[in-house]
Formats: C-alpha cells, structure tokens, sequence
C-alpha cells in the first residue's frame, strides 16, 4: 500500500507536470535533443528512445556515452505531443477520451444512478442529486487523470528532463526571492514580536515570540544546507548529498517542537501558581506589533504557494508561513482575552498554541524520517519507469522487477529486465547501459540499477534481510 507523505516537507518527486502545457513544446523547441538510437550493430530497430550518438566509420572508436545532435541536425522526437504513431507500440492512445467523450459519459453515468433498472426513476436517487453529479464528477476525473498519465507515458525522457528544466528556470527568480526575501523578513518580525511579548508579558505573545525568533534561524539551515547539497566531493560523497536537505528539515522539526514544550511547561507554571483574578494588562502597541507579523506573514504565505511543490526550501518556508498565520492569530485572540475577559485565556492559549504547533512538527519529522529510510516511489513514477523499461528495445522481451523508493527527496530505480539467453555480450551490456542513462535523465531519479536476466522463474535476486 502506497504511505501517505502528505504531510512531508521535501518536495515529493513527481514523473511529470499534473496539467497539460500546451505552451511547453514551443519552449522545448530550442533545447538540444539526443539521437534515439538501438544498438546499431545487432538485431533490427528497437521502439528503444534510448541515446548514442550515430557512428559514421566502424573504424572509429565507439561513443558509448550520449551525445548531443549537432545544431542544425535531424532530429527524429522533434513531435507534437499528441503524435504517438512511432512510439505507442501498445496502442495507449487509442484508450484517450476526447473532451466529447467525457461529456458523454459524465452524463449518462449521472442518467444511469437517477434512473432505475426500467428507465423509471428511482425514489432513493431521484432524492440526492447532489450524490449523483459528485458521482459524475469522479467518472470525469478518472478518465481526465487517465488521459493525462497516458499523455506522458508517452513522451520522452528528453521530453520530461526539458519540461522540468523549463520549469524551474522560469521560476528560479521567484526561488531566490521567496528564501532570500523570507529570511530578511523574519529577522525583522523576530524584533518587532520580541518587543511586543517583552512589553506585555503576555504568555500568548512570548509564544509568538519564540516561534519568530527560530523562523530566521531555522531559514539560514535550510540556506546552509541547500548550499552543501550543490557542493559535493564525489570521492567523499560517492552518492552525493541530497539527503542533507532532509536531515536539515528533521532537525528543524525537532527544534520547534523542543521550544514548544518549554512553553507549555511555563505556561502550566503560570495556571498552577498564579493565587489571584485580576485581568491582564492591555497593551495596543503589542497587538499592534503581532498584528503587523500576521499581515506579513499573509504575504508570504501567497507569495510561496505558487511554487512551493517545485522546491524543497520554497515549501519548508510555506507550511512555515502557514503555522505562523495560525499562531500569530490565535496569539492575538487569546492575549487580548487574557486582558479583556479572562485572566486565564492567556496561558491556556500559549499551551493550547504549543501543543498544535508540536503535532505539526512531529508529524512532518515522521514524514522525512520516511523519506531517508526509503519508502517506496508514488504509482505513477512506478508506472512510467516500468513503461520506460518494457519500451526501451524490442531486445527487452519483458521486465522481470521494478523497484523505485526514495532515498531523501530523490529516487533510486532498481530494474531487472529479461533479454535473449543467446544475445551476445555486447548486445546484453547497450541494451542495459542505454537504460541505465535514460532513467537517469528523469527528473527525481538520483540512481538507476539495471540487472539482466533470462528468465522470470528463479526466486528474487535480493531477498529482505533481516539479520547478519
């Protein structure tokens, strides 16, 4: 069963955009395109997008690595998307529902639950036609969510490395000012709510307080260890440092929920000891300070939300902005109580603020702490690397295990693939090399393992261990 990490803070690796881009392929046209190519010297043409470049002279030596189309040159994927006649060997496109088919079927599914079996109207259905059009509704989405996965099936890795690159270069601007930006804001908000709880003495305000200070510090981890992720010594680092970033986010979560329980440990001191019923001091220039956090802090929450599944930093920062609205606000309510109502709203509000601000932490830590043990990929990533695979060279008879998990906020890709028993060593060693490359190429995929075999009947190669 597939875990829910929903919750998680790292940007969840997706195997491509979840709404069509018509607009993508104009942009794409001016990237540099690889040759699709199966290995040349063996047995026929493969349906395999595979890359290498085109050996000329058999004299020369061999360019196993992929190479670039020179500029000018011919370029066989240069297609529309919705072209799949050289590269749907198994006819997915025929299962696409056109925008009148939809129409078609979300209305007789709504006909079909209204009516009864003669065509009379059913009493029980004819009484909740709300159940029937949200019914409908989810016909609809299964086939539009079925025409978008079978759309990217079949595009090719060039295609989905082109598409994320794109993306990420038309927003990395808005990247640096949304870190960058949240980072000077919450130094100056950490003074300005510091000096709001000092001059109140609002248990409430300190609870504020406490959570602005870290916003800045827990925004300087998360830039440090962005900055060492890029940075990597390969002789020390074999795999790279990508799971730093999600160790950062788990020590983070620990250390806001660490500042939470001291506060609630203060304010239980405060219910327990305080022996007397007078209202609290109204302080307008202390409310007026958190008041000024929250607006900002509103700012930022929409200013991150457009980008913030395509960045891990940009979406510690939103769920960050997110809490601090709920904080700020609840914190206004609860002092203001504490002064107007009742002594007693003030410290019950700062415990009750903790208590949910360490639910949420904890939570995302357990979330991260998925990510580094290794959960297993979303089904769609699953499906399209098995389609990858099973697509590669019609030198692949069929595909014996796939395995993609995480490892941190990016992927590895375990295949074993079946070939011929009599193929040859170097068809055996392309075939699978030029496998390994184009999973590679996906955007998420850190590692790709591929393993040929010959057969499916043998017990798994990797069993689970379990002790020494």
């Amino acid at each position: 069963m597939e875990p829910d990490l929903s919750a998680s803070i790292t940007m969840h690796p997706r195997p491509f955009q979840l709404h069509h881009d018509s607009q993508s392929h104009h942009s794409r046209s001016s990237t540099p395109r690889l040759v699709p190519h199966s290995p040349s010297p063996h047995h026929g043409n493969g349906t395999s997008t595979g890359v290498e470049a085109e050996v000329e002279d058999a004299e020369q030596p061999l360019a196993r690595h992929p190479a670039s189309v020179a500029a000018g040159g011919p370029d066989v994927e240069m297609q529309s998307i919705r072209r799949y006649s050289d590269s749907d060997p198994y006819n997915l496109q025929s299962a696409i529902k056109t925008d009148a088919q939809l129409d078609e079927i979300k209305a007789n599914t709504s006909r079909k639950r209204t009516n009864g079996p003669g065509g009379s109207k059913s009493g029980l259905r004819g009484c909740m036609p709300g159940q029937d059009k949200m019914k409908a509704r989810k016909v609809e989405g299964f086939y539009k969510a079925q025409n978008e996965m079978i759309h990217n099936m079949l595009k090719s890795v060039e295609e989905h490395r082109a598409e994320a690159q794109q993306t990420q270069g038309d927003d990395h601007l808005r990247h640096q000012i949304a870190v960058y930006g949240s980072f000077v804001a919450n130094i100056i908000l950490s003074i300005l709510q510091m000096y709001g709880a000092i001059s109140s003495g609002s248990l409430s305000l300190f609870t504020t307080m406490a959570d602005s200070i870290f916003d800045p510090l827990s925004n300087a981890l998360l830039i440090l260890s962005h900055r060492a992720v890029k940075r990597v010594d390969p002789n020390r680092f074999p795999s790279g440092k990508a799971r730093l970033e999600t160790a950062g986010n788990i020590f983070f979560c620990f250390m806001m929920t660490a500042v939470s329980l001291i506060l609630i440990a203060f304010s239980a001191q405060e219910l327990a000891q305080k022996d007397h019923h007078e209202l609290n001091a109204f302080h307008l220039p202390s409310i007026l300070a958190v008041a000024i956090a929250f607006l900002t802090k509103l700012a930022l929450f929409f200013y991150c939300w457009g980008i913030k599944d395509k960045y891990s930093q940009v979406d510690i920062l939103w769920q960050d902005h997110r809490n601090d609205l709920l904080i700020n606000g609840f914190g206004i309510l609860t002092s203001v109580g504490g002064s107007k109502l009742a002594w007693w709203i003030d410290p019950m509000g700062a415990i009750i603020l903790s208590v949910l601000i360490s639910g949420i932490w904890l939570r995302t830590a357990f979330q991260e702490f998925m990510l580094l043990v290794g959960v297993v990929a979303s089904v769609e990533m699953q499906r399209l690397i098995t389609y990858v695979c099973v697509t590669h060279s019609e030198l692949v008879r069929g595909i014996d295990t796939v395995r993609v998990y995480h490892s941190g906020p990016r992927l590895i890709a375990e295949v074993d693939i079946v070939m011929d028993p009599d193929a040859t060593l170097r068809d055996t060693h392309d075939v699978a090399e030029e496998l390994q490359f184009k999973l590679e190429n996906l955007p998420d995929i850190e590692r790709a393992y591929v393993h040929v075999d010959y057969e499916t009947t043998h017990k798994p190669e990797h069993f689970l261990k379990k002790d020494l």
